[in-house]
């Protein structure tokens, strides 16, 4: 089998498995207890919140553990717009035509309650235009919800400059940034934002653990009502087991992330070349044209089905395309956004790499689809 499927969910790092198996076996306390057990979970906690924060460029009192990446994208938004929405302040969100549902649902259900929102289209090279951003800026303007990369066709927004414009009128930014973590540079003063979202499994850490980033200053009410544990921000028991993960898991991002991203950028670049030769003029990659996430690849194949194509090539482990939306039959919201027809978004195939990719993989790869699509073309 070929893993060609990182965007949904990588495997859990050996050094990440190693720090987190401890907390499952003997290290067992509750870091609210005061006793042993309980101040080395509490321990283990700040250590892990530190290698977050310092993937981050934060402070630790920055971070929020939550669930993942859906529950960061809930808390920032819902967290930050929804008690104006029941003070019955005026109130409006921007997010874009590409966001990810976990933004796209809260958003929704924002504007059923009383909130404003504007979706903000998207160019065809699948970027978020900064100008159309500042565009729909209003005085009641509470928030502004653009991702970082897109996990579809890997393409990186221009966070900073949106930052700028929101600054210069005062609205908070969230960007969400599950894609990007681990794999392209997310220090949060650079990118300007106030607040910042991560999943631990996009980044060789369990699913079911991630973090909210929540610049000082930054009014955040919780969605959980009970103790005071994180700030009081996210109330529940501590994960420990799956915070000392991603806390693993981030130190290794830090050491790793920079090296890894030009090492993945030459595979890519190399399987997108050897598709184009094997397929020839009629193959398309979506976003070629703008800066991607250096693992992704996502390429429209002419004349077949993307579902059928990965179905004719079962050594490999891919995707058409979100892991969300795989198998429902419909284009994505992406792929709409970006102008394809339903045709050419049909036959799209997402292929994004792990750290852990070799060059006998891609072409291997390239070899096994080439000769599916001319099977099925």
């Amino acid at each position: 089998m070929i893993y060609f499927d990182h965007n949904a969910t990588t495997p859990v790092a050996s050094e990440v498995n190693e720090a987190m198996l401890p907390f499952l076996t003997d290290r067992f306390g509750n870091p609210s207890s005061t006793h042993a057990l309980g101040r080395d979970a509490r321990s283990a906690i700040d250590e892990a919140r530190e290698h977050v924060a310092c993937l981050l460029g934060a402070q630790q009192q920055q971070i929020v553990f939550t669930s993942g990446g859906t529950e960061s994208n809930n808390l920032a938004i819902l967290g930050t717009l929804l008690s104006r929405v029941i003070a019955g302040k005026p109130c409006h969100l921007i997010i874009s035509a590409i966001e990810h549902p976990a933004t796209v649902e809260p958003a929704r259900f924002l504007e059923r309650v009383g909130c404003r929102v504007t979706v903000v289209a998207c160019k065809p090279t699948g970027v978020i235009d900064p100008q159309a951003v500042a565009d729909a800026l209003r005085p009641e303007t509470a928030l502004v919800s653009i991702m970082h990369a897109n996990n579809e066709i890997g393409t990186i927004q221009p966070i900073r400059e949106i930052a700028d414009h929101c600054r210069r009128v005062g609205t908070l930014l969230h960007t969400d940034a599950a894609q990007s973590v681990g794999k392209i540079s997310t220090q949060v003063d650079e990118l300007g934002v106030d607040l910042l979202s991560m999943a631990g499994h996009k980044f060789y850490a369990p699913k079911g653990i991630g973090a909210l980033y929540v610049r000082d200053g930054t009014e955040v009410r919780p969605l959980l009502h009970g103790g005071v544990q994180e700030r009081g921000l996210r109330s529940g028991t501590e994960n420990v087991a799956h915070i000392v993960a991603l806390g693993a898991a981030a130190a290794r991002a830090g050491r790793e992330t920079a090296a890894a991203a030009v090492r993945m950028a030459a595979l890519r670049d190399g399987l997108e070349q050897l598709l184009r030769t094997g397929v020839g003029a009629g193959l398309s990659v979506h976003g070629a044209c703008s800066a991607r996430l250096p693992n992704t690849l996502s390429v429209n194949f002419p004349q077949v089905q993307g579902a059928e194509l990965l179905a004719h090539s079962p050594e490999i482990c891919a995707s058409t395309g979100a892991a969300c939306h795989d198998g429902s039959g419909h284009v994505s919201a992406t792929l709409a956004a970006v102008g394809l027809t339903d045709e050419t978004a049909r036959g799209t195939v997402r292929l994004s790499l792990g750290w852990a990719t070799t060059q006998a993989e891609i072409e291997a790869a390239a070899r096994v689809l080439i000769r599916s699509w001319r099977e099925l073309s």
